[in-house]
């Protein structure tokens, strides 16, 4: 059962407000302020007559705080799943207004911050109705087009209690994550389970692991929120010996989490992932910790239908059956996922299992994680590698084909000759999004041509008038075929489009290449190198300086002469 002097049952977090609570860190909330906003903000949606809210919020104690006054107001609270323009535009439509804390894009006029609706008397506090207007989420699935699922409060409050019981707590701790909070995983985990079980909330998404453990150490002991997708990518660049102890748990949702990745922070910390698995259909279904199998939680009952595909029902699903993709097999050791039945394609007559191709990719030592699916228009298969260090190794050293060639090898006599994906490309990471999702749209744009410039970050102004921006050197980029196919290195004349392009881009738009002066190059840069490029120009003499540095050292650097337009005689 949840600790009693800790826990306070969602139907009652409005009831008594006490200061000596703590509700969010960074900056620090306590309990009675958070009371007093909720309460000021329903104030504010019921005296504009506001039936439905869209919610969108950075911080996610303003997060939480908007849904308890929805809740308290009888507002349908309606959380889409980005707010991509698209998005933004087809939830429009289906609301009265939208409280945020950043800028969206939308006409003016319909967002509002919640301190500007704090206008009217406040509503009194009180017990929550389960009956009251629950909420709306969005999930966009493997297609990309936005769903809409309708939760009542008496569902969510059932599954926080249910978490509760399960993981009972009995100290207060700060709970931070590197999930957003606008899903079925980020939504309960990262507001409304520690909300009611008396943990402090970490205001903001940590997307890095270094920016997670930076602000995870400010605090004495803490719970990790984490995507599969971060925990993939930690490796090394924490110091998990500091967390010992200080890190009590660490939930992880939207794919399974590779054994040897729990195995190693479990070693390295003490604290073994607790891996959750559902959807926003679903809501929590089950969870383990390691390679085995996983278990029910308490209320759900689950089955399969005739093509072995799970089912659920819970009282969080409102008893219904929510049928899933997944096969799966029911046993005494628990429950054992077999993949997605909807990630099954045909080729050539003969059915193939897409996650199967992807174990097997990722069971050879060059590869980190894997994605494979229909090339666009075509038949083939291609797979998309997040490369390992030893991936990345060997494509450095012995090129595209070589680790290409090795990877076919391994597949051959794992997978039917079809499944062996025809088109390839490298990347250092897949970019899964904080679900550990990545939908069809992403897939077919990385599966397209090879890049032929890396993604760079914003350029910064320096203090000596130049400016400077960083990237990383494409795994697959196009040049290194004929540059060098078995030591790819980028070519210089790429080097000199690129400080081209970035000029253009936000320096002189007007540059215009008359001549190529002192050109030096002095390190080769090659795959998955960390770079800069500083520019420079100089407006009396026309002329844009450029240098790439690899680790502080000089790469390669020259002067590229603006050629100046003359009218013609």
């Amino acid at each position: 059962m949840p600790h009693p002097a800790l826990w306070i049952d969602p139907t009652e977090l409005l009831r008594t407000p006490s200061a000596e609570r703590p509700v969010a860190c960074d900056p620090a909330l306590d309990h009675a302020a958070f009371v007093a906003r909720s309460l000021g903000l329903a104030g504010g949606l019921a005296a504009r007559g506001a039936r439905r809210a869209a919610l969108w919020f950075d911080d996610a104690a303003e997060l939480a705080a908007a849904l308890l006054a929805c809740w308290r107001a009888g507002v349908v609270a309606v959380i889409p799943n980005d707010v991509l323009p698209p998005t933004c535009a087809l939830v429009d439509a289906d609301v009265d207004l939208w409280l945020t804390d950043t800028d969206l894009p939308l006409p003016a006029g319909r967002t509002h911050a919640p301190q500007a609706l704090m206008d009217a008397p406040p509503l009194a506090a009180g017990m929550l109705d389960e009956a009251a207007a629950g909420l709306v989420l969005y999930t966009s699935g493997s297609s990309g087009r936005p769903k809409q699922i309708r939760k009542s409060w008496q569902q969510l409050a059932s599954e926080v209690r249910t978490l509760a019981t399960r993981w009972p707590a009995d100290e207060a701790l700060c709970v931070l994550g590197s999930v957003g909070a606008h899903h079925m995983f980020g939504l309960p985990f990262r507001v409304l389970w520690p909300l009611c079980a008396g943990h402090a909330i970490d205001r903001r998404q940590r997307h890095y692991p270094e920016e997670l453990e930076r602000t995870s150490l400010a605090h004495e002991r803490f719970v990790w929120i984490a995507s599969p997708a971060l925990l993939r990518r930690v490796g090394e660049r924490i110091d998990w010996a500091g967390l010992c102890g200080r890190l009590r748990a660490l939930y992880t949702a939207g794919s399974p989490l590779p054994a040897a990745i729990s195995d190693h922070i479990a070693s390295a910390c003490g604290c073994r992932p607790t891996e959750i698995y559902g959807s926003t259909e679903t809501g929590i279904v089950a969870t383990r910790q390691g390679a085995g199998a996983w278990q029910l939680f308490d209320g759900v009952e689950a089955g399969t239908d005739a093509a072995g595909a799970l089912w659920v029902a819970s009282p969080w699903t409102a008893g219904a059956r929510e049928q899933t993709a997944d096969a799966a097999e029911l046993g005494p050791q628990g429950l054992h996922l077999l993949g997605r039945l909807d990630r099954v394609v045909k080729l050539e007559e003969k059915r193939i299992g897409l996650p199967t191709v992807e174990a097997a990719l990722e069971a050879h030592p060059y590869v980190a994680e894997a994605r494979v699916g229909l090339s666009a228009g075509t038949p083939r298969l291609a797979a998309l590698l997040g490369l390992s260090a030893g991936g990345l190794h060997a494509l450095r050293n012995g090129g595209r084909r070589a680790l290409i060639g090795a990877l076919r090898r391994h597949l051959a006599g794992r997978v039917e000759p079809l499944a062996i994906p025809r088109v390839w490309r490298l990347l250092r990471q897949i970019p899964w999004n904080a679900q550990g999702k990545l939908n069809q749209q992403q897939f077919a744009a990385l599966a397209g041509p090879r890049p032929r410039q890396p993604q760079f970050e914003a350029p910064v102004a320096l203090e000596d008038g130049s400016w400077q921006t960083a990237f990383e050197v494409p795994p697959d980029l196009a040049f290194f075929s004929g540059h060098f196919p078995a030591t790819p290195v980028v070519p210089g004349v790429a080097q000199i489009g690129w400080a081209l392009q970035v000029a253009r881009a936000h320096i002189r738009p007007e540059l215009r290449v008359g001549g190529i002066e002192n050109l030096k190059f002095q390190r080769l840069m090659r795959p998955g190198d960390r770079a800069t490029l500083t520019l420079r120009w100089d407006a009396a003499r026309a002329k844009l300086s450029f240098v790439y540095r690899l680790a502080d050292e000089p790469c390669s650097s020259g002067r590229i002469v603006h050629a100046h337009e003359h009218a013609a005689p």
